[in-house]
């Protein structure tokens, strides 16, 4: 029996971060959105994430309405950080929230459903106060639990701000219709804390399969990953990262097997200090290179041996499947995880990798020594796993079904109140 054909839904799409920035719900979801029939417009800033700097060919005005392959694109201003300050941060997250409630008030009123990605906290802010006026379903994506993350990265020390972010967080749950996680423990949390289970939709993410297509022939050479065993790590380099734990497993491994050189490649808040204490440390085995795009990187993750997963032991974290994850399971390469929790249960379960405790230098140096010695074989079917069980269980077209199930609830519900 074919599935009932869905009605196309006009969707207003809350986001702080969206293309050409590095983000996770950016075009390609939305013009999948599009492929379905809907019409989607998108509310966002002028791109600076990783790293508080305005792209080129950008300058923030207060409006700005462009047109990305047949999406309707509306930019606003915001303040450009993302440093170590926490006031900066906070500056950067409230003016978007602001310029976003302004403009989504202006827009809403054609929308039958308002999606908002979080986070931070103040884009579910937002959108949550558009749909209580404007009188819209609201469907809130949460990538990162607050105030849980803040407290983990040290971005935020009081604990009163912190309760005050958490009385925030109930609100704005209780104003969404629908709410999507992207892991069973996330949901499990917020069940804790009072959201009716039935709210909740649990989304594992997954990786864009049509962008991680490797593109044109790109030069591997400044990479000098030949002769070598290549430990590879991409993505943003922030405090949840715990990225310490490489450079100090690379000063262990230098005096057991040399061959082995590790990759950082990426942008962050952690960048700048981690170089420096490479060039201190004079950790030769170590590199950390600047970002490049989707369709670059999978060439230098393709030539790696085995692909990084880090992050600093915190129990909020246990509850997190970072999305490069799903993004290394998918080019059916061998997986390194310093974690705990749910990352590692899902490359335990893929058997496509090895983990270790967190924070665990010594481990995490001689699960990798140990990784370089299997036979090439070994480690290709271990890839292969990894390949085989993100296509049956995490794949795009599964998770992006789940998605379009979960709008589809959230209008129901609320024309049902």
């Amino acid at each position: 029996m074919s599935k009932p054909e869905r009605t196309p839904r006009r969707i207003l799409f809350l986001t702080q971060f969206f293309d050409p920035e590095p983000a996770y719900k950016g075009l390609a979801f939305v013009k999948a959105l599009a492929a379905q029939g809907h019409q989607v417009e998108v509310i966002t800033g002028f791109p600076n994430y990783p790293n508080g700097n305005v792209y080129p060919g950008y300058k923030i005005r207060f409006h700005q309405t462009d047109v990305m392959d047949g999406i309707t694109v509306h930019r606003v201003p915001l303040f450009p950080s993302h440093d170590r300050s926490a006031f900066g941060r906070v500056l950067n997250y409230v003016t978007f929230a602001v310029s976003a409630t302004v403009r989504a008030l202006m827009r809403a009123g054609q929308a039958d459903v308002i999606y908002v990605y979080h986070p931070p906290l103040t884009s579910g802010m937002a959108g949550a106060l558009v749909g209580f006026l404007r009188r819209r379903p609201v469907v809130t994506e949460i990538q990162d639990m607050w105030p849980d993350t803040l407290r983990a990265t040290g971005m935020i020390g009081s604990e009163r701000l912190l309760r005050a972010i958490g009385w925030f967080c109930r609100i704005t749950y209780r104003f969404t219709t629908r709410i999507i996680v992207q892991s069973r423990g996330f949901r499990d949390l917020l069940i804790e804390r009072g959201v009716p289970e039935h709210k909740i939709d649990v989304v594992m993410n997954w990786t864009d399969e049509r962008a991680d297509v490797a593109g044109a022939p790109f030069d591997l050479a400044p990479y000098a990953l030949e002769d070598r065993f290549n430990f590879l790590f991409s993505g943003t380099m922030g405090l949840a990262q715990g990225l310490d734990v490489i450079l100090d497993a690379a000063a262990r491994v230098a005096q057991i097997e040399p061959r082995i050189h590790f990759l950082l490649i990426g942008g962050g808040i952690e960048v700048e200090r981690l170089r420096g204490r490479i060039a201190v440390e004079n950790l030769t085995n170590v590199r950390v290179l600047p970002p490049v795009s989707r369709q670059d990187i999978v060439h230098v993750q393709d030539a790696a041996d085995v692909l990084l997963v880090t992050l600093i032991h915190d129990p909020v974290l246990e509850r997190t499947i970072p999305s490069k994850t799903q993004a290394y399971m998918a080019r059916g390469k061998p997986i390194l995880v310093s974690a705990a929790g749910e990352v590692a249960d899902l490359v335990s379960a893929a058997a496509c990798g090895v983990t270790v405790e967190p924070g665990d230098a010594m481990a995490l140096a001689d699960a990798a020594v140990a990784l370089s010695r299997l036979p090439k074989a070994e480690l290709s079917e271990m890839g292969a796993r990894g390949r085989s069980y993100y296509s049956a269980h995490l794949s795009f077209a599964a998770g992006f079904q789940r998605t379009l199930e979960a709008i589809e609830r959230a209008v129901s519900d609320y024309q049902r109140r």
